[in-house]
């Protein structure tokens, strides 16, 4: 195996990411730093990735790796992401990682070969770890924003407070919020604002979890959310949510009035359930398009990954799910 970034940051004592940002984004780094990075990179003899990789060669195929093709969340993204990549004249390889994180740098290793560029869809990797997939092919990061690296990042921010802000107007005082999985940057995300937004608004929150996004992570939080005697609670996604509904009508409470229930994805079973859920839209066919078009840029200019950042917005979806408490 030849030099990698972690060669380069031993020798000098930085971290991983300092050294990506010096040779890939230099203006990121002060010049001082930049120059010993570049020199030491040089003097080890390493190559970046896209140096390596000839556009001859190119196989005309992208690799995506998801952390659950069965979750709802995941396919608009990919459905968007082939749509996009057909009409490029390329093809998605996907990788299931049937939510086991730690084997997440194992298939990307084993994707290099096969593949151009790389989409990391919601990784769970620490963003020192994520510095490595820089090593392997271009590639762009959605759902999770990578310190100089491209990245798709779907801003929680604005959703989740407008979830709270319609639970407080309906007149819920205390409120229960269910974590998603332990190494997710997604629930970190929506869990900060749910607790920015109800301690500006005076509600107070109840915290349970964390839990895997599946309808039975949902029927074992909703034992926990009736015992906390909240009128309304927040789901990290539908997949939960849903659960938490099968779960409180089997205890005869009724799902609205008795106790308000919100996801977030707006998945299309959110829709379809009974009462319609309450939920948050995340816009992943919009993510998984402008992923593609942002490795396919980065594959024809020869780079293994830049700077760029997407943001897109997310919006409460109001249903039947949630409503003003019985008093």
């Amino acid at each position: 195996m030849g030099v990698t970034l972690a060669d380069i940051a031993a020798e000098l004592g930085v971290s991983t990411s300092t050294v990506s940002r010096a040779l890939s984004n230099p203006d990121l780094v002060n010049e001082a730093t930049r120059d010993r990075i570049q020199q030491v990179a040089q003097k080890l003899g390493y190559q970046m990735p896209g140096a390596s990789r000839s556009r001859a060669v190119g196989r005309g195929v992208i690799g995506m790796l998801v952390p659950d093709i069965v979750n709802p969340f995941f396919p608009p993204i990919i459905k968007a992401a082939q749509s996009r990549a057909l009409s490029k004249g390329r093809a998605i390889m996907i990788a299931d990682l049937d939510e086991h994180p730690d084997d997440e740098l194992g298939l990307a290793r084993i994707l290099r070969d096969r593949v151009d560029g790389l989409i990391v869809v919601s990784p769970r990797a620490t963003d020192e770890e994520l510095v490595e997939y820089a090593e392997l092919a271009p590639v762009v990061f959605v759902n999770r924003l990578v310190e100089g690296m491209p990245s798709v990042v779907i801003d929680n921010a604005d959703g989740m407070r407008e979830a709270v802000e319609h639970l407080a107007a309906l007149g819920h005082q205390r409120i229960a919020y269910l974590n998603g999985p332990k190494r997710s940057w997604s629930n970190r995300l929506r869990r900060d604002a749910v607790a920015a937004a109800t301690a500006d608004l005076g509600v107070e929150l109840v915290e349970f979890g964390p839990f895997e996004p599946v309808v039975q992570s949902g029927v074992r939080a909703a034992d926990l959310v009736v015992a906390a005697k909240v009128s309304a609670v927040i789901a990290y996604d539908d997949m939960i949510a849903l659960g938490v509904m099968v779960r409180i009508s089997e205890r005869g409470l009724k799902v609205g009035s008795d106790i308000s229930v919100l996801g977030i994805d707006d998945s299309p079973m959110s829709g379809m359930a009974y009462p319609a859920l309450t939920t948050v839209h995340v816009p992943g066919t919009e993510a998984g398009r402008i992923a593609v078009d942002t490795i396919s840029d980065l594959i024809e200019r020869g780079e293994s990954h830049g700077p760029a950042t997407r943001r897109l917005d997310t919006r409460l979806v109001i249903r039947s799910s949630t409503q003003s408490p019985v008093t």
